[in-house]
């Protein structure tokens, strides 16, 4: 599909075949079962997915609780023939977008279709919103995050950003900064894991000639650097109680005095914080102040990981191939269907910052070619879900040969009832156990039953 137009691509899903009434800028790609609708939304980017439930034995929750795993941004609009008004209430509250009860109003599902804005694929950020370079994506998780900055970042208010590491955390402090009244200003950025304690105080206030063994000259702070802009400080969690303590003076004073001077400097500026651990319980530990953690948390934004925002990895690596290639001043590259599958298909336990560096090591290694391939891309091993190779002594082929149908039927029946067991009976606990799809693990089911 072309990811430049403003285009509505929506996904019917129906196992019958009645032609379905769209807007003329609509464009409709029809499936037939849950496996190939999960299948489209994984490796391309929909506004709307329309369904006809149940179907092959998927019920509208399994569909909505699957559908928005793959993409949580999608539109979901289900038809339900046999529903009831509370199902809708229902669904609903479980994330459906829109449901149409008895035979499906077409005017009526135009008129829905039409209330839903194409997403903006591969454009650039708009010229009202230039700080949408540091938040690339279409989520609606990330779209979530972007609310919030947009609502924070003009105030004065100090800002505490979380998430794991390598979501993307000093991107949204750097969104933050751009939309403020103080972008013109400098951001000032400082790592309180990777200064040595016993530097950060000086690298904070700065100090005089003469104020410790090694002090030559007079050097100003970070603070002083961020003087009418913005400091940041990225993994505050790491930051030694003592220094806490002459923190939260700044934040509370707005001065402060450099190591060996008297002299009380003044400044004017915003603060904002991040950590990929969770202060509250650094609190009860008594690792971290609790009179800091409130100064801290004043509003705070949750950076999501990026398996809570699968359907961003397209524009992701389209955003970081232009940007590697720019860099090594070489052709964009173009990355295969199958290669954005399986890197959509992959967990990425180090976020945003992993997807990047595998993106930069695919273009460098790849040499000459303009394409990339599922084989160019490292993927992590506690990352890649359903992507390990079975081991080759788990069957013994005997001298007088097997049945390999059977022999295969026979491993899939008893791994697909093992996992059963252990999960009581829950195929969607199963399904993950097995590195499946919830959809896949009942057509299996269905197919072994059948042939049993």
């Amino acid at each position: 599909m072309d990811h430049a137009d403003r285009t509505l691509w929506v996904l019917w899903v129906s196992e019958e075949r009645a032609e379905i009434a769209v807007p003329a800028q609509a464009k409709v790609l029809r499936v037939s079962s849950a496996e190939e609708c999960l299948s489209h939304l994984q490796a391309s980017c929909f506004d709307a997915v329309v369904a006809r439930v149940p179907i092959q034995g998927l019920g509208p929750e399994e569909l909505l609780e699957e559908a928005k795993r793959v993409d949580p941004s999608v539109h979901l609009l289900l038809h339900i023939p046999d529903g009831q008004v509370r199902d809708v209430v229902r669904l609903t509250k479980l994330g459906a977008d829109y449901c149409f009860l008895g035979s499906l109003d077409m005017e009526e599902l135009a008129d829905q279709l039409d209330q839903i804005e194409p997403r903006r694929r591969g454009e650039q950020p708009p010229e009202s919103e230039p700080w949408r370079q540091f938040l690339v994506g279409q989520s609606r998780a990330l779209e979530m995050v972007c609310d919030r900055v947009r609502l924070v970042g003009p105030r004065r208010c100090t800002v505490l950003v979380t998430g794991e590491t390598g979501a993307g955390k000093e991107m949204v402090a750097r969104a933050v900064h751009a939309t403020s009244t103080r972008s013109a200003q400098p951001l000032v950025a400082v790592n309180c894991g990777a200064i040595p304690e016993h530097l950060l105080e000086a690298e904070l206030f700065g100090h005089v000639r003469g104020a410790f063994t090694g002090a030559m000259h007079h050097r100003v702070g970070r603070f002083e650097q961020a003087h009418r802009g913005t400091i940041f400080f990225d993994e505050i969690g790491d930051m030694s109680l003592d220094l806490q303590a002459k923190l939260l003076r700044v934040l509370q004073e707005r001065e402060f005095q450099r190591l060996g001077s008297s002299e009380t400097v003044k400044v004017d500026v915003r603060v904002v914080a991040a950590t990929h651990v969770e202060l509250a319980e650094r609190v009860e530990q008594g690792r971290f102040r609790e009179d800091l953690f409130y100064r801290l948390n004043v509003v705070p934004i949750r950076t999501p990981p990026l398996r809570e925002r699968r359907s961003d990895i397209p524009l992701l690596v389209e955003h970081f191939l232009a940007k590697v290639c720019r860099f090594e001043e070489i052709p964009v590259k173009q990355v295969t269907r199958e290669a954005m599958e399986r890197l959509c298909d992959c967990d990425w336990p180090g976020n945003v910052r992993q997807l990047e560096n595998a993106v930069e090591m695919a273009v460098v290694l790849s040499g000459t070619r303009q394409r990339l391939y599922p084989a160019d891309f490292p993927l992590p091993a506690s990352g890649a879900r359903r992507l390990a190779p079975a081991s080759s002594a788990a069957v013994a082929v005997p001298d007088g040969g097997l049945d390999f149908e059977e022999t295969v039927s026979r491993i899939e029946r008893s791994l697909l009832r093992q996992a059963l067991e252990k999960t009581s009976g829950n195929k969607k606990q199963a399904a993950d156990m097995l590195r499946l799809k919830r959809t896949t693990l009942s057509a299996k089911l269905r197919a072994l039953g059948a042939s049993a």
